[in-house]
């Protein structure tokens, strides 16, 4: 009778052992997926500026689809998460313009070519115009084209603002997009730094998960 005792004890210890590694090989199979998705499928960003209001305010998260950019290619009035030619950060003092950088100045032509490195950060805008268009800026619009964009999503330029004309056309170099937040008036993008090259580009912005009263597709 002890010995069949021992035997049913045994057998339950064995039996609990495994469904415990069971259940952690179970989390780190989930835990490793999840971060395989994020890595390359799905990954959240958060809005750090202003630039995009109204459609994306500070701190509202987004969700950019990562395989896009592998099986299809970039379109006009996507919103994009990419990196922008190195100095076109805030802190960077004045973004330049080009191969031979040179400072962008209102009322003139946009950057057409941007600085060739790319740098590390990731900024997000919406694309305005790809690869072949003329395009120019009147009050914050952006005439694609010769039409103008259908663009009830931005906020207008104010009379105050000197980011919103730039009236001289400029070409988009072949394998470029150009990229502008949807606050004209208030946002550092390709009419300053110019157009990134696909390879730039992470991903489109297909959703919002963050605040909750923001959920929703873009």
């Amino acid at each position: 009778m002890l010995r069949r005792g021992t035997d049913t004890g045994k057998k339950r210890s064995k039996s609990t052992t495994s469904s415990i590694i069971e259940l952690v090989v179970i989390i780190l199979v989930a835990l490793g997926l999840a971060l395989g998705i994020q890595a390359f499928v799905v990954k959240p960003y958060r809005i750090p500026s202003g630039s995009m209001e109204p459609t994306l305010s500070v701190g509202q998260r987004v969700l950019v689809n990562r395989l896009g950019m592998d099986f299809g290619k970039p379109h006009v009035g996507e919103i994009a998460v990419f990196h922008p030619p190195v100095g076109a950060q805030e802190n960077a003092g004045e973004p330049k313009c080009g191969p031979a950088p040179h400072v962008v100045v209102d009322g003139t032509a946009a950057c057409s070519q941007p600085v060739p490195t790319k740098s590390n950060v990731n900024f997000i805008k919406r694309i305005v115009a790809g690869p072949g268009d003329i395009i120019s800026i009147v009050e914050g619009h952006v005439i694609r084209n010769g039409v103008r964009e259908k663009d009830s999503y931005t906020r207008p330029c104010s009379e105050k603002e000197s980011k919103c004309n730039f009236p001289t056309p400029i070409r988009v170099p072949a394998g470029h997009w150009f990229m502008m937040g949807d606050n004209r008036g208030d946002s550092d993008d390709s009419r300053f730094w110019g157009p990134v090259p696909t390879s730039w580009i992470i991903g489109g912005a297909f959703a919002t998960y963050w605040p909750p009263d923001r959920i929703g597709f873009l």
